[in-house]
C-alpha cells in the first residue's frame, strides 16, 4: 500500500518549484524569528531558506532528491499517525462508552432471539402527517 503511494509521488517542475518556495519560506520565517527574538547569530536558517527559494525559482530540478525524501517521510508519518489517532480515539472514547453502556444494561441492538416473535421487524407507529410537519422537518 505504501509502495504504491511512493510510486505516485509527482516531481514535476511545478511541484519542485512549490516545494522549494514553501520549505525555503518556512526556513526563512524560522530564521527571521530566531534572529529577532531568540538568538541573533542563527543565520543558517535564513541562508538555507534563501538558497532553497532561489533553487526553486531558478533551477528546481536540484530539489528533486530532497523533495522525494521529504515526501517519503511525510507518507510514513501520515501512515503511522492516522493509525495512532484512530487507536487512541477507539480506546479513549469508544471503549469507555461501550463499558458504561454495558454496566448500565443498555443494548444498542436486540441480538437475543425471542421465540415468541414471528419477526424482528420494528414497525413504525402510523401518525397523521400535517402540513407543518412537512415544512419544519427538523
Amino acid at each position: 500500500m505504501l509502495k504504491e503511494e511512493f510510486k505516485n509521488i509527482t516531481s514535476g517542475r511545478n511541484e519542485l518549484k512549490q516545494f522549494g518556495l514553501i520549505i525555503g519560506g518556512i526556513l526563512l520565517v524560522i530564521g527571521s524569528y530566531r534572529w529577532w527574538k531568540i538568538h541573533p547569530d542563527c543565520f543558517y536558517f535564513v541562508i538555507s531558506g534563501v538558497l532553497i527559494i532561489l533553487a526553486g525559482l531558478i533551477f528546481p530540478v536540484i530539489l528533486k532528491p530532497f523533495q522525494k525524501v521529504w515526501m517519503v517521510i511525510a507518507l510514513v508519518l501520515g501512515w503511522f499517525m492516522s493509525r495512532l489517532v484512530v487507536t487512541v480515539l477507539f480506546y479513549l472514547i469508544l471503549t469507555p462508552i461501550g463499558l458504561i453502556a454495558k454496566l448500565a444494561g443498555k443494548q444498542f441492538l436486540e441480538l437475543k432471539p425471542k421465540k415468541s416473535q414471528k419477526s424482528y421487524w420494528n414497525y413504525r407507529q402510523s401518525a397523521t402527517i400535517t402540513k407543518i410537519d412537512l415544512e419544519k422537518q427538523f
